[in-house]
C-alpha cells in the first residue's frame, strides 16, 4: 500500500509540472500582441499559434474574405422589380411591392429597362437562412450577399431592412396615374367596339359580298353507313319470336358415299340372333300384402330362327 502512495505522489507531481510549462510559455508569448493579417498571407492561421488568442472584440477582428455569403443587400437602382426572388424565397423573407408604370422610368446599370415603380422593397433578415438562391435568380445581379456577418440588434423589428426609396406621396400620385391611364385604355377599347357596330353601311351589292365573305363556308357532311344495331334478346318478345320463325333454315348438303356391303353369314357359322346372349327372368317385387304369395316359378321362353340357306 505504501508503494502505490509515493508512485501516485510521483504521477501528480509529474503532470502538474507540464501543464505549468504550457502556462509559462504563454504567458512569455502574451507579450507580443498578435496582430490582424490579411486572408491572402501565408501566415494568416500561424500568427495566431503564439501571442493572445482572444481578440479585442469590437475593435480587433478577424479578416472575412470577400467572398464572404451574410448580410443581403439590394442596389435598388438596378432592380427591375420582378418578384423573383421573393418567389424563390423558401422562408418568405423578402416582401415585394410594385407599381406599374406608364412608360419606361429608366435603365439599369446593364441596359435593362426598368418599367415598375419599388413601392415596397423589404428584406427579413431574422427569417433568412443564407441559402443564395434570390442572388442566383436576379436577372440584373441586383441582390447581393455582403461580408457584415455582424448585424445583432437590441430590437427583433430591427432586423427587418428596407431599400425602397419612395415616398407616401410617390407612392400615391403613382398609382393615381396608373388609374387614370388604365381608364383611358377602357374607353379607348369601348370607342372602337362603338364604331365597329355603327359602320356606314354601302351599296346593296358591297354589302352583300361583304356578308358572303364575312359568313362560313360549310362543307357538306357525307354520313357512313351505320352498322345494325343487334338488340339484346328479351324473353317474350313476339317480334323477336317470329323473326327467328321467318329465319330460313340451313340445309346441309348430304353426300353420298359408298353403301357398305352386306356380308351374309355361312352356313357353318352361327347367325347373330343364336349368338345372343339368352335373356334372364324379370322377377318382380313382392306385393305388399298381409297374406304371403308363393312365388311362382317362371321359364323363360327364347324363339329361335331357322337358319337361312345359302
Amino acid at each position: 500500500m505504501k508503494h502505490n502512495y509515493f508512485k501516485n505522489i510521483k504521477e501528480a507531481a509529474v503532470t502538474l509540472s507540464k501543464g505549468l510549462k504550457l502556462t509559462l510559455r504563454h504567458m512569455i508569448d502574451a507579450r507580443h500582441v498578435s496582430k490582424t493579417v490579411s486572408v491572402s498571407d501565408e501566415q494568416y492561421f500561424e500568427e495566431f499559434d503564439k501571442g493572445i488568442a482572444t481578440l479585442q472584440y469590437p475593435h480587433d477582428t478577424i479578416p472575412v474574405p470577400d467572398n464572404g455569403r451574410y448580410r443581403l443587400h439590394n442596389e435598388i437602382d438596378d432592380c427591375i422589380v420582378c418578384d423573383k426572388c421573393a418567389k424563390v424565397c423558401p422562408v418568405d423573407c423578402i416582401d415585394i411591392e410594385g407599381i406599374k408604370a406608364t412608360e419606361v422610368i429608366g435603365k439599369t446599370s446593364d441596359g435593362t429597362s426598368k418599367r415598375i415603380h419599388a413601392a415596397k422593397f423589404d428584406i427579413d433578415m431574422a427569417k433568412c437562412c443564407f441559402c443564395g438562391l434570390c442572388t442566383t435568380v436576379c436577372p440584373t445581379e441586383c441582390l447581393t450577399m455582403t461580408k457584415a456577418y455582424d448585424f445583432s440588434e437590441f430590437d427583433f423589428k430591427d432586423h427587418t431592412y428596407s431599400f425602397a426609396t419612395m415616398t407616401p406621396l410617390e407612392i400615391l400620385e403613382k398609382r393615381k396615374m396608373l388609374e387614370e391611364a388604365e381608364k383611358n385604355k377602357a374607353s379607348a377599347v369601348s370607342g372602337s367596339e362603338i364604331k365597329k357596330v355603327t359602320k356606314p353601311q354601302g351599296t346593296s351589292a358591297e354589302s352583300q359580298k361583304e356578308e358572303n365573305r364575312s359568313k362560313p363556308v360549310f362543307k357538306p357532311k357525307i354520313k357512313l353507313p351505320s352498322k345494325p344495331i343487334v338488340k339484346p334478346a328479351i324473353p317474350g318478345d313476339p317480334a323477336q319470336s317470329n323473326a327467328k320463325k321467318n329465319k330460313p333454315k340451313q340445309v346441309k348438303p348430304k353426300i353420298k358415299g359408298m353403301a357398305k356391303p352386306v356380308i351374309k353369314p355361312k352356313s357353318g357359322t352361327p347367325s347373330s340372333e343364336e349368338t345372343k346372349p339368352k335373356m334372364k327372368p324379370v322377377i318382380k317385387p313382392k306385393a305388399a300384402s298381409e297374406e304371403k304369395q308363393v312365388p311362382k316359378k317362371i321359364k323363360p321362353v327364347v324363339r329361335r330362327k331357322k337358319e337361312e340357306d345359302d
